[in-house]
């Protein structure tokens, strides 16, 4: 396929999209055990939307660009109902909505961001089910990978990590910040985030390695105050 075909044609809404990404600093991803009411009442009831929609709306609100729905132990419909409450809410806040791994939920729900591991959807798959208006972004855990995502045409971002280990993917070792700091040298203008045991008391090492953009989960999802929690990792981010 050639370059041309390859590269994205957004339209203004992808534009738009895009230039949130670049102004983006703090990415959040979330699953949604803990706004399960009632796990066998239905695929959609079974969702404290309430909750949810106030723990987006508190994040956004505390300083948070991006957050994504992560969570493989759901049922389709519990998450495109997630899904679909963040792309409002975000909608609202002028933030960014993403999926994980699923392009027919991303799809489905509208969301601005579809974010992809190594062993996923190809860009091209991606691109051919969501077009060009999606922001498109690949987890990276080698320095071969960042080149690989930086050299993708139809790649708006990508993810360094994890920079420690972190229940959130368990079994996978750490890169250290290394691998942050060599990203951070490189000649792109494409943004790459840092991501895995992120918090508020080491963030100062991601940063110092090079890294102006993080993603956390625990360090917002497990906070007693969502907005206190987001607001301490922002004012640790430049921009």
């Amino acid at each position: 396929m050639s370059e041309s075909a390859l590269t994205p044609e957004p339209s203004e809404l992808g534009q738009l999209r895009r230039e949130r990404l670049l102004s983006a600093r703090l990415y959040v991803c979330t699953d949604l055990q803990r706004f399960i009411l009632r796990p066998d009442a239905g695929p959609v009831d079974e969702l404290d939307l309430e909750s949810l929609r106030q723990f987006y709306v508190d994040a956004f609100t505390g300083g948070v660009d991006i957050i994504q729905v992560r969570d493989k132990n759901v049922s389709v419909q519990t998450e495109i109902a997630a899904l679909t409450l963040l792309k409002q809410v975000a909608d609202e806040h002028g933030g960014l909505s993403a999926a994980n791994d699923r392009a027919d939920l991303a799809l489905i729900t509208g969301v601005d961001v579809f974010h992809v591991g190594q062993e996923d959807l190809s860009t091209d798959q991606a691109r051919a089910i969501l077009g060009d208006d999606v922001v498109i972004g690949r987890s990276c855990r080698t320095f071969e990978q960042v080149r690989a995502a930086v050299e993708d045409i139809g790649i708006d971002y990508y993810c360094t990590g994890p920079v420690w280990e972190t229940p959130t993917k368990p079994g996978r070792a750490a890169v250290g910040t290394e691998l942050p700091a060599r990203a951070s040298v490189l000649e792109t203008a494409k943004p790459f985030f840092a991501i895995g045991g992120i918090n508020a008391e080491n963030l100062h090492e991601v940063t110092e390695a090079g890294a102006e953009r993080v993603v956390v989960v625990r360090a917002v999802t497990e906070a007693a105050d969502t907005v206190a929690a987001a607001q301490a990792l922002r004012e640790q981010l430049p921009g």
